[in-house]
């Protein structure tokens, strides 16, 4: 089994030099690495070694399913659960809120994991047993399975913040999880007048897409600079400085944007006023604005807590990083941006299909009564773009030991940048269609 990933991976090696995704020379699931797409549904065989189900279809709930059946070779029984229709993808959707691309790029839809043989349902998850590992939905679904994988996504916390009620979300966006709120704050944003303010709040770390909402900011006010030269973000953040590529994002600012976006740090909302457009900071200040986009405190969603698999900070959810599996429930895999993250892990779109792959290797292994593995290495890789055409990235290599019992970073494994380029802007676009068929083909 092995032996088949690092194939497909040699393949692929001219799209991880491309990404500068770093790789250890012993890692099977370094980089973004893709297996071949599926171009006919695949037969499954009459042989059947077990059943998982998998809660949610996110990066890290999409890619397990797709390598399950890679692995096993259409031996397990793979159900996916997701909400929605379509997956929408929040990397590259900064792009869609500054006009430079348009929803559609965005939108893709399960197909091609169905023609694998996954059970692809569109159906909310309601109830996950850890001790019977069974689900129920809200159609009324049950579901038992020798593995359950929670790939829940993150919850926003609204009641963190006065004001921020159901009426108040109507106006105030956030944006934050891939969906029609991006379309909404995108028309938001074309209708304001030359001279208004964006306010953006940063919530405090550990958050989805660390430098997402820096990203988010560049964009704007790229599209400012070209269309409303009078107008203004102002980026609001809870953190006392910025969470990723710092000098990269602060360098972009003072050369090009200089006069259309204002960073603060130190700043947390308390309060929303959505009649007046108004935000309230822990300190009693008041920012007006024309376009609020408060992205509230997040923790891992409401079905992780419902499952008892949250451990930290009534928030996270800690597993094993031999397994991926909640320390709680064995059995039971926590994938994604809900897991309590190891030493310098973001939560990233990178990371949840990294997660993927280690789960997919343990549960294939232990439903086919192989040894599992005791060491891997896994990598991170985000770009960021600051204007249509140019991006930065920041990579990191991270490797398991079963000797230490984490997964630790591997110092002087990665870096950044020494600007941005466009040339880093085509990578970007690179990395995007193949982790979207990592994730989906």
């Amino acid at each position: 089994m092995l032996k088949i990933i690092k194939t497909y991976m040699s393949n692929r090696r001219n799209f991880i030099v491309r990404t500068s995704a770093l790789m250890g020379s012993t890692s099977i699931l370094a980089g973004c690495a893709v297996l071949p797409p599926s171009k006919k549904k695949l037969t499954r065989e009459k042989k059947n070694i077990g059943s998982v189900v998998i809660v949610g279809g996110g990066f890290s709930g999409a890619s397990l399913a797709r390598y399950l059946s890679i692995l096993s070779q259409g031996e397990i029984s793979i159900t996916l659960i997701n909400r929605e229709k379509f997956f929408y993808s929040c990397p590259m959707s900064n792009l869609v809120l500054a006009g430079y691309k348009s929803f559609e790029y965005i939108s893709h839809e399960f197909t091609s994991l169905v023609k694998r043989g996954v059970n692809v349902l569109h159906d909310e998850v309601i109830e996950v047993d850890p001790l019977k590992k069974s689900v129920r939905t809200k159609t009324g679904m049950f579901f038992k399975a020798d593995n359950i994988v929670v790939c829940p996504g993150i919850d926003l916390d609204f009641a963190a913040i006065d004001g921020f009620d159901a009426v108040a979300q109507r106006t105030v966006l956030h944006a934050w999880r891939g969906g029609m709120q991006t379309i909404a704050l995108r028309r938001r944003l074309s209708t304001l007048h030359d001279g208004g303010v964006f306010l953006i709040s940063i919530p405090p770390a550990p958050y989805r897409c660390p430098p997402g909402p820096y990203e988010r900011a560049s964009l704007v006010a790229n599209y400012f600079k070209k269309y409303k030269p009078k107008s203004k973000v102002i980026l609001l953040d809870s953190n006392p400085d910025i969470q990723s590529k710092k000098t990269l994002f602060q360098s972009v600012w003072e050369r090009k944007y200089r006069n259309n976006l204002e960073y603060v740090p130190n700043i947390e909302i308390a309060g929303v006023d959505s009649k007046r457009g108004i935000l309230f900071s822990q300190f009693g200040d008041n920012f007006r604005g024309d376009v609020l986009n408060v992205i509230p405190p997040n923790s891992s969603s409401r079905i992780a807590h419902q499952a008892d698999l949250v451990t930290d900070n009534d928030k996270w959810c800690d597993v094993n990083w031999r397994s991926m599996e909640s320390v709680r429930y064995p059995g039971i895999y926590v994938l994604g941006d809900a897991t309590l993250s190891a030493e310098k892990m973001p939560k990233s779109a990178h990371m949840a299909n990294q997660h993927s792959k280690v789960a997919a290797l343990d549960i294939v292994s232990k439903l086919k009564g192989r040894k599992k593995f005791s060491n891997y290495k896994i990598v991170n890789t985000c770009y960021s773009f600051v204007d249509e055409k140019s991006a930065i990235f920041v990579s990191k290599v991270y490797s398991f030991d079963l000797k230490v019992g984490t997964v630790k970073p591997i110092e002087g494994a990665g870096g950044v940048p020494s600007q941005e380029s466009v040339i880093l802007g085509k990578q970007a676009y690179d990395w995007a269609e193949n982790i979207w068929l990592d994730s989906l083909g």
